[in-house]
């Protein structure tokens, strides 16, 4: 997913918990709750998806970095 397709899921998902808690807010309805928190765990994965797509376009594939980052500490313990 890019970060277009993953921002614009949050958006709609937003939209859908807000319609819900909105509904909540008429009477209390359990199943209305549960279907909250399953938004809002759905949220949270997206939001870490979305950080880590930016990170790895942003400083590249995790592997890479760390690649690099071993390297330069070897040279620095040569030095």
């Amino acid at each position: 997913m890019t970060p277009n397709d993953i921002h614009s899921e949050i958006e709609q998902l937003s939209e859908e918990r807000t319609e819900l808690w909105q509904q909540l807010s008429e009477g209390l309805d359990t199943s209305v709750q549960s279907q909250i928190k399953e938004l809002d765990a759905r949220l949270q994965e997206l939001w870490q998806t979305l950080r880590t797509e930016k990170a790895r376009l942003r400083f590249g594939e995790r592997e890479e970095i760390v690649r690099r980052a071993r390297a330069e500490e070897r040279l620095e313990r040569a030095a």
